[in-house]
């Protein structure tokens, strides 16, 4: 049986002026998962993670981290284990130094001198931020302030790690980067949640898709079921992934065979089209010899 380790339970938030963002919102994360979050801008998908790692209360209903409803005392407890990595790094940002800043959080954990060094490091190491150790964060780019915010959570690994918008202010190549300290997350047995605009980058990374409109949850499955719904996809203002629609033009074409599952990515593309090539092979050769 798969652990549970977080939920919400018909959460609901307002913020002082009255407006309901959050309504009726119910969210179970399991050990181990890769979890998209998608929607709109205002659709309420930021609040639910404040509300997730404790930053903001719900208004009702309740959050349970490993069965056990989370009260004020816990809340300490519950940002230890459930990191985020804010949208904008300017309000996670704190210290003088790069290097500083990424230690904050692993000497707050009361971890030995060399722990924290180790942690850093590989942190460091893991958003190519080695050569900035000594910069002070705030005279730093968009996309290297979020760089250094990644790698604060990175350093701190907590059980779950929530990341709002990490692909804004990167470029190809720090999204890659950021996809390959993702993967060492998981081998690490580390929870993921990520909110993104991207549809590309959550088709190819989650196994599971949550989406949100209008403060509501309005869809929780596979990205193949979300992306075939037609109706998902307007009411939440989303697109199909450019992989999806190469593939199912290249199948209209008599390119490809319908397979089970879409591919998710160049290189499972790749991997049909040389099946493909192989068994045309194998059927000329048949032909040949009759």
């Amino acid at each position: 049986m798969e652990e549970i380790l977080l939920q919400a339970e018909d959460i609901s938030y307002a913020y002082e002026q009255g407006e309901k963002v959050l309504t009726g919102i119910n969210l179970t994360v399991k050990k181990g998962e890769k979890i998209g979050v998608l929607g709109s801008n205002g659709a309420g998908k930021s609040t639910c993670f404040f509300n997730l790692n404790g930053v903001y209360q719900p208004a009702s209903g309740k959050i349970l981290y490993r069965g056990k409803e989370v009260g004020k005392k816990d809340i300490q407890e519950l940002r230890k284990n459930v990191g985020i990595v804010f949208q904008d790094p300017d309000h996670q940002i704190i210290a003088s130094t790069v290097f500083s800043e990424v230690s904050f959080g692993p000497v707050n954990l009361k971890l030995s001198r060399e722990a924290v060094k180790e942690r850093v490091e590989s942190a460091m190491e893991d958003m190519n931020l080695g050569s900035f150790r000594d910069r002070p964060p705030h005279y730093l780019s968009g996309g290297e302030k979020k760089r250094v915010s990644i790698a604060d959570i990175i350093a701190m690994e907590p059980e779950i790690m929530i990341f709002d918008e990490p692909t804004a202010s990167l470029d190809p190549v720090n999204v890659d980067m950021l996809k390959d300290a993702l993967d060492k997350m998981e081998k690490m047995g580390k929870t993921l949640l990520i909110s993104t605009h991207d549809v590309d980058f959550a088709y190819e990374w989650a196994d599971r898709l949550v989406v949100f409109a209008g403060g509501r949850i309005i869809a929780d499955g596979t990205p193949e079921e979300v992306f075939h719904s037609s109706q998902v996809l307007f009411q939440a203002n989303l697109k199909r992934p450019v992989m999806m629609e190469v593939y199912e033009s290249l199948v209209r074409y008599g390119v490809l065979n319908q397979e089970d599952t879409c591919p998710r990515n160049t290189r499972e593309l790749e991997g049909l089209l040389r099946k493909m090539q192989v068994a045309k092979k194998q059927i000329d050769r048949i032909w040949e010899n009759e």
